[in-house]
């Protein structure tokens, strides 16, 4: 399984790049615009191929899963320890059927120990980041927890079989994308990799 995060702030071509990576076999994006209010997010979807809306996955304004047709949502770490302890009350008003829920972490123990049941997980920093400055890595195996997890942090086309030893079901990436000059053929050789150690 192949995550792509949304780079924070946008880039040059990205609705473009991220089309060419949805006709790739892209089935996982996750938009992660913190800076963005609702109507932006309303904004870039709507630039975003209808037929690809079913793979996107969203970070922030969760309601946006009411009014377009998208994959699932997703908690970053401190949504999910504010609102998860009474889902109930937070999903109430949400249309989530058939819909994904995900969740960050960047401890193993704490994704271990967490009762909700997620359908996957990102957990991370596993290598020093590529994005982020000083976010070092911790080489987290979890080859004993039996639940769906996607490594994070330092994720390239060339070191997806250490995710595959700590026992990753998949990776999550970032920086490798988009701080690459060929984001479709990083992406190839990824989904490559992924199929022959399937």
């Amino acid at each position: 399984m192949i995550v792509v995060i949304a780079p924070e702030n946008d880039v040059p071509n990205e609705i473009e790049i991220l089309n060419q990576l949805f006709q790739e076999g892209l089935e996982n994006y996750h938009f992660r615009k913190p800076h963005k209010d609702y109507a932006a997010h309303c904004d870039y979807l709507n630039k975003i191929d209808k037929k690809y809306h079913n793979r996107i996955v969203v970070h922030y304004h969760h309601e946006l899963i009411n009014t377009f047709n998208l994959k699932g949502i997703h908690f970053q770490e401190q949504e999910r320890i504010e609102h998860i302890d009474n889902p109930g009350r937070y999903f109430k008003n949400l249309s989530l059927f058939g819909k994904t829920i995900s969740s960050s972490f960047h401890e193993p123990k704490d994704l271990e120990n967490c009762y909700f049941e997620f359908d996957y997980h990102l957990l991370s920093p596993v290598l020093s980041s590529l994005s982020k400055e000083g976010y070092n890595g911790r080489g987290f195996d979890v080859n004993a927890i039996d639940k769906i997890i996607i490594g994070m942090g330092g994720v390239t086309a060339d070191n997806l079989s250490v995710f595959d030893t700590l026992g990753y079901n998949g990776v999550g990436v970032l920086g490798g994308i988009w701080n690459s000059t060929t984001p479709l053929a990083i992406f190839k050789k990824m989904k490559l990799h992924l199929k022959s150690f399937k």
